[in-house]
C-alpha cells in the first residue's frame, strides 16, 4: 500500500521560511510525478508545484513563482517544498500528490492518484 506522508508544516512570520518534506513508503516515487497541493476552509485544492519524474522538469502556480522551489531525491524516496518569502496567503493544508507512472506534471488534482494527510502551514502577518 502506497502512502504519502507531509511533514515540516508550523506557524512563521512573513517573509520566513519553510521547508515541506513528502516521504512515500510502499513504492519507489522514482518514474512518477510528484506534486504539492493547498487547500483552505471552502476553497478548492489549489495546485502549488510539481515535478516531473525527469526531475529535469518542474512546474509552478503564478502565485509561488519565484519564492517555492520543488525537489525530489529518489534514493530517499522524497519530494520537498522549499518555500521562502512566505506570505499570509499562503496559510493553509498542504498536501503532497503522485500520479501515474511516467506521465507530465500537470496541475489538475484530479491526475493525481495518492495523496497524503497534509500538514499546515500557518504564515502570521
Amino acid at each position: 500500500q502506497v502512502q504519502l506522508v507531509e511533514s515540516g508544516g508550523g506557524l512563521v512570520q512573513a517573509g520566513g521560511s519553510l521547508r515541506l518534506s513528502c516521504t512515500t513508503s510502499g513504492r519507489a516515487i522514482g518514474g512518477y510525478p510528484m506534486a504539492w497541493f493547498r487547500q483552505t476552509p471552502g476553497k478548492e485544492r489549489e495546485f502549488v508545484s510539481a515535478i516531473s519524474w525527469r526531475i529535469s522538469s518542474t512546474n509552478y502556480a503564478d502565485s509561488v513563482k519565484g519564492r517555492f522551489t520543488i525537489s525530489r531525491d529518489n534514493a530517499e524516496n522524497t519530494v520537498y517544498l522549499q518555500m521562502n518569502s512566505l506570505k499570509p496567503e499562503d496559510t493553509a493544508v498542504y498536501y503532497c500528490a503522485s500520479s501515474r507512472a511516467y506521465s507530465d506534471p500537470e496541475s489538475q488534482a484530479s491526475r493525481y492518484i495518492n495523496w497524503g494527510q497534509g500538514t499546515q502551514v500557518t504564515v502570521s502577518s
